[in-house]
Parts: structure tokens; C-alpha cells; sequence
């Protein structure tokens, strides 16, 4: 392994779990800072990952953790504590003063934002405002503005539930149109950029997957790649929005995704980015395909 290009991963899952498995692949060392000792922090060592115990808003943790580190992913889950987090890492980092690129997993929604825009989530805001702050940091940024995930309950858990009930996918997108994007496709960006920054730093990379389709589009994909009859239903706002709190999420999640359904019926998602191919030379994947791949989830 090469030894001044350790990059530091916040989190033991999500994006930056997937993030690993390919830098792993080019023998790029990685640090993880995990709040927990448990068996995840486990599995990463045994998988030849370096892993430390520390937590995004507390200074001192993020400072020990970037000792030696030359580049950094900075991505969290949703979370209100988004915005301090990069405050913490914008200021750590610079102190640091050796980053040669810090990474950051933003949302496409903030190409369409303003400073007084309104309509968007309060977790969108506090992406729109995480870049104003590590712009203003002067630090080797880039950013990754992703659409909504594949990945995504809303297109795994929760499509399969209904399509093996009933053969349907049901959401309260109406009309709307979009495109979203796999995991791995934003990992794979985001790896390649971390192998090597500096062609990317300053950059802004949107990614999207290859199509921008209706609801009803996205069915017939389902269906093809299932081989079964998938249909879509569009279920009213308000009755699908009441469900939400029966899945358990925390309050700011479920705003979060109430919005972003809101903000799919208004055609804020449709969107088409070639970010993915552009900075890997290997396109998005499709939703057929991604369902292909997971024949077996969705069916059960």
C-alpha cells in the first residue's frame, strides 16, 4: 500500500462503506472514524481498514483522526447535524493544513437552490449551506450532488413489500419524472476522484442515472427485469405521508422525505447529469438493472 494517500471515511456504513470496497480494490488505504467499537468496526479491520473512534461534531476526535490523513470523504447520513459537522471538519481540516482534497456527498437539489429559496427540506438547507462553508474554507473541495438513491427504502424495502403483495410500486409522485441513481455509481465517483484529487478539486459533479422516466416508466423496468407485471399506483400525499411515522424514522427524516416526494410531484427531479460516466468513463446503471441484479430481494 502507498503510504501518503491514507484517506479518512467517516462511518462505518452508507456510501462510505461502499466507497472502501473500492478503494480496497486499488490497494488505497483507508481510516475509518466510527463512533462505536462494535462488530462493523470489526468486520472494516478485518477487511485491512485502519479504524478509529471519534465523531464528526467533536474537534478534538476529527483532529486526532486526520493525523496523516491527505485526503478525506465527508458524508453523514441525514441528520440535523449535518451543517456543525462540516463546520467542525471545514475548521479541523484547515488547521490540519495537508488535505489535498476533501470530498463531500452533497444533493443535487442544491443546484437549484438559493440563499432564500424555501421549498426545500430542512436537510437539503443544510447541504446548501455545508457548501457555503467549505467553499469559504478555502480547502481542496469537491462536490458530489447526487439525485435520490436506487437505494433508497422508497425503491427497495418499500417497493418490494408492495410488488410482492400486489404487484405494484406505491408513492405519491403523480406525474413526475426521475432519475435515480445507485450507490455504487456514486461511490465509484467518488473513489475515483480520491484516488486522484487533483484534476477534480473545485469541481461540482451531478449524478444522475441514465434516464429520466415517470412513474409509470419505471414500473415497466421493474417489470422487465422481474419478469412479472409491476403497475404503478399513485397514492394521495396526505395518505402515504401519515404512514411515514409507522416506519420509525426520526422526525427529521420523515420531513425529508415527505419533501422529497413533494418535491418529485413538482418535477424538481427531473434531471439528467452525466457526471457518473464523465469522471469513471463507465455509465450510470439503469433501474432494470439494478432490480436485475436484486431479482431475488424484490421477489423474495
Amino acid at each position: 500500500m502507498v503510504a501518503n494517500n491514507l484517506v479518512l471515511v467517516p462511518g462505518a456504513g452508507g456510501v462510505g462503506r461502499t466507497v472502501f470496497e473500492h478503494l480496497r480494490a486499488k490497494d488505497v488505504p483507508v481510516r475509518f472514524m466510527v463512533r462505536r467499537d462494535d462488530e462493523r468496526a470489526a468486520e472494516l479491520r478485518a477487511l485491512g481498514a485502519e479504524v478509529v473512534i471519534g465523531d464528526l461534531t467533536r474537534p478534538e476526535t476529527v483532529a486526532a483522526a486526520l493525523q496523516n490523513v491527505t485526503r478525506m470523504y465527508f458524508g453523514m447520513r441525514v441528520s440535523p447535524d449535518h451543517l456543525l459537522a462540516a463546520t467542525v471538519v471545514a475548521s479541523v481540516a484547515k488547521e490540519h493544513g495537508t488535505l489535498e482534497a476533501l470530498v463531500d456527498l452533497s444533493q443535487m437539489t442544491v443546484s437549484q437552490m438559493t440563499a432564500t429559496s424555501t421549498g426545500e427540506s430542512h436537510q437539503q438547507r443544510l447541504h446548501w449551506l455545508a457548501e457555503q462553508v467549505l467553499n469559504w474554507s478555502g480547502l481542496p473541495v469537491v462536490h458530489i450532488r447526487p439525485t435520490a438513491f436506487l437505494d433508497t427504502p422508497l425503491f427497495t424495502t418499500m417497493a418490494a413489500r408492495s410488488i410482492r403483495e400486489n404487484g405494484t410500486i406505491v408513492l405519491p409522485f403523480g406525474t413526475g419524472r426521475t432519475s435515480p441513481v445507485a450507490v455504487d455509481d456514486v461511490a465509484r465517483v467518488i473513489a475515483t476522484v480520491l484516488c486522484d484529487p487533483a484534476p477534480h478539486v473545485g469541481q461540482v459533479y451531478e449524478l444522475t442515472g441514465p434516464r429520466s422516466v415517470d412513474m409509470t416508466e419505471m414500473a415497466a423496468e421493474f417489470s422487465r427485469a422481474l419478469g412479472r407485471p409491476v403497475s404503478y399506483v399513485d397514492m394521495p400525499a396526505e395518505r402515504w405521508e401519515a404512514q411515514l411515522p409507522k416506519l420509525g424514522m426520526p422526525t427529521h427524516l420523515e420531513r425529508h422525505v415527505a419533501t422529497m416526494a413533494q418535491l418529485h410531484r413538482e418535477g424538481r427531479y427531473d434531471r439528467i447529469a452525466d457526471g457518473v460516466e464523465r469522471v469513471t468513463g463507465i455509465p450510470a446503471q439503469s433501474v432494470e438493472a439494478f432490480v436485475t441484479a436484486r431479482k431475488d430481494f424484490y421477489l423474495g
